[in-house]
């Protein structure tokens, strides 16, 4: 059996085989610039050849810090191909954090382009550390990428790497402490990639590829860039927010992977153009012209994940005719796990079944989900403690629960870390209550809590909707939803209080990059406000906290 083939063998295939074909696009005022395979090898080979020039120790760390842009998987390229190892960082990561990972990971140059911090850079650099601007930097920086390919020659050969060693380290998300650096192979993307191609259905001649999830986080690492090298799919960027929507109607890609509260968006802005009322006797012409309005009108596979999306969610999405696969894998494992991607009819809550027969998945004795996959870690990067926790025997051992129904497919419960007890010494599984409560579209974001008190409470904050409703006519509806939820739970699950909250957001501390809530900062922030509210004269069920 041959070895598996890393992404820089599939570039030096490209670039030999495809010169002419167009590999990646960027847009500028909805214009496209389009870049061959052999523009794109040139930029790398110099881009490679700087950087040797520099004559850093082999595997050194090499970091980007940048939101997503032909530039970014330019540099990851010539970063390989030099022999070093790419530290992404999320464009929306804190200043703290991002200075955490410099040091932890001992970075001794950093690519620069567009994130949500660089005002605040400085709070952020290490001392000694160059500062290298890629596509929209937008603070002071020691070279730029057009300086170095302007400079440079190209470095020519073509060195095969070694399958063990390491070739990135993608830090993760840091929810309950300092990130952790998920060391990953060469021979790892070779392994997985392409056995996930069949369940994406990119084992077709002709793929589209949208790239504007951050390229920093493994799953859209793997989906995009991952995928483009090993189909020699082209790749389109966004400019931003403001162009996004016109720009993925302009691509139509064949696969497309967004988080729930994108999915939510869309929702709402279709919502607001046709009341929900008359959805149901859409024609399927017209059904057809909304699913081409929102860009998915050739996509083949639409994928979700990072957090659970609602079921009426996905139900909206299977009456307009799009299909919600889920996707559940970890940064540990390569984004290699379990997808529904089976049936078309998915079980709303089941995030599927193993991606191919490479993945096996257990439940402990203690309720744990388990994986073991070609696609799993080398470790964590200066950690062996934290490392050893977490695999066993070739095992990951994942944090959240779960149970595997009769069919093998895999319903996750909550994270075995979020269990809390209340003052009756009761068990409470926040995952569970939270997604009862996501079926209102006057809400957005959800956070059970009640470590020590009688019942649980939600803190919860509105959504676009909430926030043009009425406070006497949103303070109805969520007392309705309240008495629903409370219907469908046990005696000691009932939520006692909804308590809204301005919303949480990266910048206050509420998310992590990758948006998931920060559950132990959220509960610190409002656990003395509540008692208050509930302790108050006012009282109430739903209460409004500033």
């Amino acid at each position: 059996m041959s070895a598996p083939q890393s992404p820089l063998e599939l570039f030096y295939q490209w670039e030999k085989e495809t010169p002419n074909r167009i590999y990646l696009r960027q847009p500028k005022n909805l214009q496209w610039r389009e870049y061959t395979w052999a523009e794109v090898a040139d930029q790398v080979r110099r881009i490679a050849a700087f950087l040797i020039n520099k004559h850093y120790p082999p595997a050194s760390r090499i970091a980007i810090w940048s939101s997503n842009s032909k530039d970014w998987p330019i540099c990851d390229l010539a970063i390989m191909l030099a022999g070093h190892i790419s530290v992404p960082i999320y464009p929306g990561q804190d200043c703290q954090s991002a200075n955490y990972i410099l040091r932890h990971s001992e970075t001794k140059l950093i690519f620069c382009g567009a994130f949500d911090q660089s005002a605040k850079v400085k709070d952020a650099l290490v001392e000694g550390v160059e500062t290298v601007a890629m596509l929209g930097c937008g603070f002071e920086f020691d070279t730029s990428l057009e300086e170095i390919v302007a400079i440079h020659q190209p470095f020519r050969d073509s060195p095969i790497p070694e399958p063990d060693d390491v070739f990135t380290t993608i830090y993760t998300s840091g929810t309950t402490g300092n990130p952790k650096g998920v060391m990953h192979m060469h021979k790892t993307p070779g392994l997985v990639v392409p056995r996930m191609l069949k369940v994406l259905k990119m084992d077709h001649d002709e793929n589209r590829l949208f790239s504007f999830l951050p390229m920093s986080h493994a799953a859209e690492r793997i989906v995009v860039e991952m995928m483009s090298l090993y189909t020699n799919s082209p790749v389109s960027f966004s400019e931003g927010l403001e162009t996004f929507a016109d720009e993925l109607r302009s691509v139509q890609p064949t696969v497309f992977f967004a988080v729930p509260r994108l999915w939510m968006k869309f929702k709402e802005g279709i919502d607001a153009k046709i009341p929900p009322a008359s959805q149901p006797y859409l024609t399927e012409d017209q059904k057809a012209e909304i699913i081409q309005h929102l860009g998915l009108g050739k996509a083949r596979t639409v994928l979700t994940g990072s957090a659970s999306c609602p079921d009426e969610v996905h139900e909206w999405y299977l009456n307009l005719g799009i299909v919600l696969r889920e996707g559940y894998a970890m940064t540990e494992t390569f984004a290699h796990g379990c997808s529904w991607h089976h049936n078309d009819t998915p079980l709303l809550g089941s995030v599927g079944i193993p991606n191919d027969d490479s993945v096996q998945v257990r439940i402990t004795d203690a309720g744990e989900i388990q994986f073991k996959t070609p696609g799993l870690m080398k470790g964590y990067y200066l950690e062996p403690d934290e490392t050893a926790e977490v695999i066993e025997d070739g095992w990951y051992n994942t944090g959240d629960s779960g149970k595997m129904d009769d069919n093998g497919n895999l319903w996750l419960t909550g994270r075995i870390s979020e269990v809390f007890k209340t003052s009756k010494g009761k068990f409470i599984q926040p995952a569970r209550l939270e997604n009862l409560f996501a079926r209102c579209h006057l809400l957005a974001q959800f956070c059970v809590i009640g470590h020590g008190f009688d019942q649980p409470v939600l803190l919860t904050t509105l959504s676009e909707a909430g926030v043009n409703t009425s406070e006497e006519v949103l303070r109805h509806e969520l007392e309705d939803l309240l008495n629903q939820v409370n219907s469908e739970t046990a005696a000691h699950e009932k939520v006692a209080n909804t308590i809204v909250v301005p919303e949480w957001t990266i910048e206050n501390g509420g998310l992590t990059p990758t948006l998931k809530i920060k559950r132990r900062q959220i509960e610190e922030r409002y656990r003395c406000a509540i008692k208050e509210s509930l302790a108050g004269p006012a009282g109430g069920r739903v209460l409004f906290l500033t």
